[in-house]
């Protein structure tokens, strides 16, 4: 956007200038500027600290080092560049060296910029405490949050897809453009917050907060399908081998080899049903191949109802949603194999499940673990069976 001087006729564009070409310095002017009044580039925000570097094994120093309102420590990172280097990349790390700050060091970082001391600590204390609205050191403690402000004349499109993603990620980067212009001798500079927007700030926070939300849900249903799938292949292994050498798993379902290319079984939980599943797909253009061997192990279909008829369940007939064409199941808790084709075929035998189906927290562990022994009853039989069926087809021509 262009800076424009009204008159009394016309607009005047304002002619845009660099740092360089004023001969405005980093350190030297840029920080001076912004540790005297750090409310340009964020109103809620007091400098503790300038050029801190106090740790171990590093020279490497923040520019400004700031408090905010809620407590948090934000690392202010200045830039005279127009697209900013690696200016996030440098603040992460800064940011991960602080994180660990306690107030009581804070404190001393702050008396140190006001002279060293012990006038100089009583004051810093004050200051901050006055800051943060609090009548006592033993009210307050620093967050352990830590913001990134990034300060620059202008940012590449590499860098602000880069603070995109953080921020997505759960970090809290701020990019602050500074755009200098020149009229007659003065120079003139425009601040702009363009990550995020201050129009859409507060949603991003909602939009943020909401994710966040959702994937500490995903990960608590996650430890459940791990503590099952856990007790589900201990439990299985006196029963059958086929998950022996199986880890566990977060995901809903849980897979194993027969030994033969081209077959596979899944044992498979969600909240309304269990089963499990052979999956055939002998390679690239094999429909004819896959269906053959279906029908192959279709024949076995009598046997291995006998071996499962011990489990209890209803048959309902579906349709299976595959990528290029739904293929049939006839899901049946007895282990009756249904009728299926398709591109790949596959084979659904669903043991001991009814319509209970695993359930989150305890119970569906203890519910679901019941299940799986069920299921495992049936494992080997099918893995017999479906190696059986696919010897029968190598001597066959679909």
């Amino acid at each position: 956007m262009s800076l424009y001087r009204l008159s009394k006729d016309k607009l005047e564009a304002v002619r845009p200038t660099t740092f360089v070409e004023e001969r405005l310095l980093e350190r030297k002017d840029l920080q001076r500027l912004l540790r005297g009044d750090i409310t340009v580039i964020g109103d809620d925000l007091m400098v503790l600290a300038e050029e801190f570097g106090d740790w171990e094994e590093s020279n490497r120093r923040i520019d400004l080092l700031c408090l905010d309102k809620q407590a948090r420590l934000v690392v202010v990172e200045i830039k005279r560049t127009e697209d900013g280097g690696h200016m996030e990349l440098q603040a992460i790390r800064y940011a991960a060296m602080v994180s660990s700050m306690t107030l009581d060091q804070a404190i001393s970082a702050h008396a140190r910029m006001l002279g060293g001391g012990e006038e100089a600590q009583v004051a810093a204390r004050r200051e901050i405490l006055e800051f943060l609205e609090l009548d006592s050191a033993d009210e307050a403690e620093l967050s352990g949050e830590v913001r990134i402000v990034l300060v620059a004349a202008d940012f590449s499109t590499e860098l602000t897809t880069s603070v995109l993603w953080l921020n997505r990620g759960g970090l809290d980067l701020v990019c602050v453009r500074l755009k200098p212009y020149k009229i007659g001798e003065d120079v003139l500079i425009d601040v702009a917050q363009i990550i995020p927007l201050p129009e859409s700030a507060s949603y991003e926070i909602r939009v943020r907060a909401q994710a966040q939300e959702i994937k500490k849900v995903r990960g608590a249903r996650q430890e459940v399908f791990r503590r099952f799938w856990a007790q589900y292949i201990e439990r299985s292994r006196p029963k059958a081998d086929l998950y022996a050498n199986r880890s566990t798993s977060s995901d809903h379902w849980i897979s194993a080899g027969i030994g033969r290319g081209g077959f596979g079984l899944n044992a498979s939980m969600t909240e309304d049903r269990a089963r499990i599943e052979c999956y055939i797909r002998l390679g690239k253009e094999s429909d004819a191949r896959n269906k053959a061997a279906f029908r192959a192990l279709h024949q076995k279909k009598g046997e291995i109802e006998r071996r499962c008829a011990g489990l209890a369940g209803t048959a309902e007939p579906h349709r299976l949603p595959h990528l290029r064409r739904p293929a049939r199941r006839l899901e049946d808790a007895r282990g009756r194999v249904a009728r299926t084709a398709g591109p790949d075929a596959r084979c659904h035998a669903a043991a001991g499940a009814g319509a209970q189906g695993a359930r989150t927290g305890a119970a569906g562990v203890e519910a679901g673990r019941r299940r799986g022994l069920a299921q495992c009853a049936y494992g080997r039989p099918a893995r017999q069976l479906v190696a059986r069926a696919g010897a029968d087809l190598a001597h066959r021509s679909p």
